[in-house]
């Protein structure tokens, strides 16, 4: 659950990026984003992160096209693709 809230609020400081016309990313969102990929350490982490991004995007109304452009938009390589098709296991 803990996970889930932390991407949760990484979420919310990339909203007006993936939910809006918006550019680019701001630096709280990049930063959040590093942080929540950083979080996830395990394989059982990045699993439940790429779960719970798959669960929450749509709440948000995150476009997926910008959600697969965030990690690259903030220098950040993550170990799935942000992407509502996405086979978590495989993360």
């Amino acid at each position: 659950m803990r996970r889930s809230r932390t991407n949760t609020d990484a979420m919310q400081l990339c909203k007006a990026y993936l939910t809006t016309p918006a550019p680019s990313p701001t630096l709280s969102c990049c930063q959040a984003v590093a942080s929540v990929n950083a979080s996830a350490s395990t394989t059982q982490s990045r699993r439940d992160l790429c779960e719970c991004f798959k669960k929450k995007a749509p709440v948000y109304g995150v476009d997926p096209q910008k959600a697969k452009q965030l990690p690259g938009l903030c220098a950040v390589q993550v170990p799935f693709s942000c992407d509502p098709s996405v086979d978590c296991q495989s993360a």
